[in-house]
């Protein structure tokens, strides 16, 4: 399994920034290449600035479902609304904070 970072809630990669039943993914970040559950988990742990990922990369797996543990590309999970893999909701609230993985 990779290994997932952050302020646990459970083990679907839910934090104590977001823990809703559909908060659910963890993001590999660019700048440091490991899974965290959110940009405040990073921004917690990391002493480095956040690096998002250009659009030409957008075809890396950066995205884990935290229920079947499967990863998806940046292209795939921004075409998705629940996991291809295990039929798991994504938050759509998710969206609001693309900017700041995705360029």
């Amino acid at each position: 399994m990779l290994p997932v970072f952050g302020q646990f809630v459970d083990g679907e990669t839910r934090c104590v920034h977001y823990h809703s039943n559909k908060d659910i993914i963890a993001i590999k970040f660019k700048c440091c290449q490991k899974y965290y559950s959110c940009y405040k988990c990073h921004l917690e742990a990391e002493n480095h600035e956040i690096k998002v990922w250009p659009k030409h990369q957008f075809d890396q797996k950066a995205i884990l479902c935290g229920v079947c543990k499967t990863e998806f590309t940046i292209e795939q999970y921004l075409q998705m609304k629940q996991c291809k893999n295990c039929g798991s909701l994504f938050n759509e609230g998710c969206s609001l904070h693309h900017h700041l993985y995705f360029a």
